[in-house]
């Protein structure tokens, strides 16, 4: 299998891509695929859009990208939503938009929310709900009654392998449902047992949220995901999102601490 580059959760955080994009060409990957959430919080929808529609072999919906396509983010807090409209309104094509800004935006508006690949499958968010449920390390946890129904049901959607973002919190839950963390794995690798069910959740590139601000992805051979972390310009990001008055502040605040 060539080495494939999964990333997710751009989020209009275009230093992040493009850090995560020269470290994806450095440890010479053959191939990149997206899970979705390309758009919403940051302030580079459209560069990071027009980016993964070029580099990518294909790209999936996340939440975000498909809430560009609502009269009203439903679910969203209210500082995500308000960065969605923002996002809507700079996004959209007008009657008289140029070709290419209507061509960006039919192609998310028909990105698939899931892909299967032989044994695995990839989805934005969860195998059970592809769209907007969150794998959690919580999920895996035996709290004295067993492990949760929820657990149980997302393996049973899949046949091998599934890869996953949207929690912006990178792990591998195993055919034993134990969540392991990057941080516990030998040279941050996992090495994929035969025959046996696993979940990896690939973490963000362009909103970390597990108290680590460098970007997250992973590199997968067909044996093993490799976690990498790749640091990016966070200050300029900043800087930039607080320049947007549709911008809550405290989403550039969060990006310095990673969470």
């Amino acid at each position: 299998m060539a080495l494939r580059a999964v990333i997710s959760d751009i989020h209009g955080n275009l230093e992040a891509l493009r850090a995560v994009l020269a470290d994806i060409e450095a440890e010479g990957a053959d191939e990149i695929v997206c899970l979705g959430d390309i758009v919403g919080y940051g302030p580079n929808p459209v560069e990071c859009v027009n980016i993964i529609r070029k580099v990518c072999r294909w790209s999936l919906c996340g939440n975000h990208d498909a809430a560009l396509f609502m009269s009203h983010a439903l679910g969203f807090n209210e500082s995500a939503a308000k960065a969605v409209a923002w996002q809507r309104r700079k996004m959209k094509p007008g009657f008289f938009a140029l070709p290419g800004k209507l061509a960006r935006w039919l192609w998310l508006e028909n990105l698939p929310s899931l892909r299967r690949e032989g044994k695995g499958i990839y989805v934005h968010a969860s195998p059970r709900d592809p769209l907007m449920e969150y794998v959690l390390e919580e999920d895996f946890k035996d709290n004295g009654f067993g492990i949760s129904d929820k657990a149980t049901e997302m393996f049973e959607c899949f046949d091998e392998i599934c890869f996953v973002g949207h929690s912006h919190r990178p792990g591998v839950a195993t055919h034993d449902f134990r969540w392991i963390k990057p941080t516990d794995l030998p040279d941050n690798t996992y090495y994929i047992p035969s025959g046996r069910k696993t979940l990896i959740n690939i973490g963000a590139v362009g909103q970390p949220r597990d108290r680590n601000k460098d970007s997250c992805y992973v590199l997968f051979d067909g044996n093993s995901v490799r976690y990498r972390r790749v640091p990016y310009d966070v200050q300029t990001t900043m800087k930039k999102m607080t320049a947007v008055p549709e911008l809550d502040k405290r989403l550039a605040d969060r990006l310095q601490y990673g969470n």
